[in-house]
């Protein structure tokens, strides 16, 4: 099947990416711009077509406001993932992959790793490659089909592990985004007490050089008075 035939030379590829559709939340979305731009130029260098199809309004913007072409645009969906819309998102690329038309599809995003860590994920979903899993584990596993319908399995398999990674992807995404911005939020509250401390040590202090002005000036006025 093309689904498994990795090709050393592609002509075109999709990049799908995931941002926010809000901001506050730090460099959340820059790293997962700067990602999708290094994937470009690694791949322009190669003289390869690319479609690029973008989830989340932060980053749509950013490409729409420097004039780079989207094939597809979807807001809304990284913020309340649905598995429904993800799979009709990533239903075109899957065809168009299976019918020769691209070459292969990178999906890009930021991901949860812990409450105060994000993970940068470049995966390419297509061509599906078997190196990167472990198939020692399930070959003992019988699975029984008729032989007409194994191209039909292997093409309903592969359509199913393209839409869970879209769909795993938004979910993984939309929990990092949320602690991106509980930092981001912690962090600008923390500045914001440093500077009250701040503008109050110079309040103070000026209140003191305005109070201690004013008595010396009572003070030579009394004593002008003598």
């Amino acid at each position: 099947s093309r689904c498994f035939v990795q090709n050393d030379a592609p002509k075109t590829i999709d990049i799908i990416f995931v941002t926010a559709d809000k901001g506050l939340c730090g460099g959340f979305n820059l790293q997962t711009i700067k990602a999708v731009k290094r994937l470009i130029s690694e791949y322009q260098e190669k003289k390869v077509n690319i479609r690029i199809r973008g989830i989340g309004k932060k980053g749509i913007e950013y490409f729409n406001f420097n004039q780079v072409e989207l094939l597809d645009e979807v807001k809304n969906l990284s913020s309340s993932p649905d598995m429904q819309r993800s799979s009709e998102f990533m239903t075109r690329s899957i065809k168009d992959f299976k019918d020769g038309i691209i070459d292969g599809v990178y999906l890009v995003y930021n991901g949860y790793k812990n409450v105060i860590t994000q993970e940068l994920h470049v995966n390419k979903i297509l061509p599906v490659d078997v190196a990167d899993y472990d198939c020692e584990k399930s070959k003992n596993s019988v699975l029984e089909l008729e032989a007409h319908d194994e191209e039909t399995m292997l093409d309903s398999l592969v359509t199913k592990y393209a839409e869970f990674n879209m769909y795993y992807g938004l979910i993984d995404s939309v929990a990092a985004e949320h602690s991106a911005r509980m930092q981001a939020m912690d962090a600008a509250t923390n500045n914001a007490k440093q500077m009250v401390k701040t503008l109050s040590v110079k309040y103070n202090k000026a209140r003191q050089e305005a109070i201690t002005t004013e008595l010396i000036e009572i003070i030579s006025g009394v004593e002008s008075m003598k």
